[in-house]
């Protein structure tokens, strides 16, 4: 089946490039390069007619997506659009070559111009390759932003296909989101009442990219070569995407230099106020950084929940949906920081009368997945195998320290609320009074959030860097 698909998605592509790109356009190969939850991207490599080899990068809805809309709301056709008004605007991004059509044979989405540069997060933070200019980056930043805020979206009614929303409006559906999960996190419930009771004073109404961060920059030794995925672009608040770039999930470890872990605040409000003429502050930014790992909790919770539920099948999803520990840890750390204990890092995973104990088992098979299997295989297989390795070690831990985790939470539900019941009902029952009028200052409330949390952090990402290890 897999490979009937790849025949298909081929026969297509070749006629496609031979049609519209070039007549003598022959394909050498496409090759997948990543699957979100409603998209994909292929390097398609091709000669033309004189022979040179060639690459466009293709964007498309994934086959299984049961709609043309991506995760942001947006369909491929406007995301296309945007790409070409930014390009025009002078923002650093690819061309679009061609926009599907239904009888093409390849769904929805776009080619566009290949463009060579560093895209992963970790490494636009690390690369020796990048030092020159990683201490230029968070001023170009800011210059980026302005020209896209500057984009005229009412000219290019840009209203009629992005979504247009106010921050009380962005806070209330990101917290509509969580509570349709019915899974209570009393962090979540707790952040939506600190954003409710902090909204900005003052909004700006701007072209939002809503997803401009280090992962999704395109880097070289000169700086920013393209700014891609604009799947969560809306009208709204410019400031969103100034807070989101210094979300602490976006610094890929390091964690002093808040602009994507190559800058500081100053130098990005700097290169953004002198581009727009504006006077962003640093404290316009702080609320927005908040609801930016607010944000991100609720939605890898609703990620997972599009794996069990079978809308999204994909081995990522359940480990993502563990990542909004890492998010609601950010957010005690910008609300509620302090101490907090954790468990013994390095219990023996032998302990037991039983041979081999589960938590041995586990560890026999991430350790092949990761160490054994992965090398041989291609990239994104090799990505897999990784993630699944991870996901082995998460239900590791949660069997090393889960049961003592839960005891501490439901002590300490059981003092803070003076009630009784399961650890279940009382997480439920803590979050429906935070979602009345039960005050953030509550004596023990802060201390019993950060601590759950930290404990949950523990077991899901345990070197995530918004965990201290004192």
């Amino acid at each position: 089946m897999a490979q009937q698909a790849i025949t298909a998605l081929d026969t297509a592509l070749a006629a496609l490039l031979a049609r519209e790109i070039d007549a003598g356009a022959q394909l050498d190969g496409c090759t997948q390069l990543t699957a979100g939850a409603s998209q994909e991207t292929w390097c398609v490599s091709y000669r033309d007619a004189a022979g040179d080899t060639l690459r466009l990068a293709l964007r498309r809805a994934q086959p299984t997506a049961g709609q043309a809309a991506a995760v942001g709301g947006i369909s491929l056709a406007t995301e296309a659009r945007l790409l070409q008004l930014a390009a025009a605007a002078g923002v650093p991004c690819p061309a679009v070559r061609y926009v599907l059509q239904p009888g093409d044979g390849l769904g929805d989405g776009f080619l566009m111009q290949w463009l060579q540069g560093e895209t992963l997060g970790k490494r636009i933070v690390q690369s020796p390759q990048l030092a020159q200019v990683r201490p230029r980056l968070a001023r170009e930043c800011g210059r980026v932003l302005a020209q896209v805020h500057a984009i005229d979206w009412r000219a290019a009614r840009l209203d009629d296909h992005l979504p247009v929303v106010d921050p009380a409006t962005l806070v209330d559906e990101t917290f509509a989101v969580y509570r349709e999960l019915d899974a209570p996190q009393p962090m979540i419930d707790y952040c939506w009442r600190w954003l409710r009771e902090h909204l900005p004073r003052r909004s700006r109404t701007a072209l939002v990219h809503g997803d401009f961060r280090n992962g999704n920059l395109m880097v070289n030794e000169h700086g920013i070569v393209a700014v891609l995925d604009w799947e969560l672009a809306h009208i709204g608040d410019p400031v969103r995407d100034l807070g989101w770039l210094c979300v602490n999930s976006w610094r890929f470890g390091n964690a002093a230099l808040p602009v994507g872990g190559f800058g500081a605040i100053d130098e990005l409000l700097d290169g953004y106020n002198e581009a727009a003429g504006t006077d962003v502050s640093a404290d316009e930014l702080a609320f927005w950084q908040v609801f930016g790992s607010f944000w991100w909790a609720a939605v890898t919770l609703q990620m997972a929940q599009g794996w069990r539920s079978g809308e999204t099948p994909s081995l990522e999803r359940p480990v993502i949906g563990r990542r909004s520990s890492e998010a609601q840890m950010d957010c005690v750390n910008l609300l509620i920081p302090g101490d907090y204990p954790l468990p013994e890092a390095d219990r023996a995973l032998d302990t037991g009368t039983q041979l081999p104990m589960p938590a041995e088992l586990i560890e026999g098979v991430a350790a092949f997945l990761k160490e054994e299997l992965a090398p041989d295989l291609d990239p994104h297989r090799q990505f897999l195998a990784r993630v699944g390795a991870n996901s082995l070690r998460i239900a590791q831990r949660e069997l090393l320290y889960g049961a003592e985790l839960a005891r501490a939470e439901h002590e300490q539900l059981r003092q803070l609320l003076d009630a009784s019941g399961d650890l279940d009902a009382l997480r439920r029952e803590l979050s429906a009074r935070l979602r009345d009028d039960l005050p953030l200052d509550t004596p023990g409330l802060a201390d019993h959030l950060r601590q759950t949390v930290a404990g949950r952090l523990f077991v899901d990402q345990p070197r995530y860097w918004a965990l201290r290890r004192d």
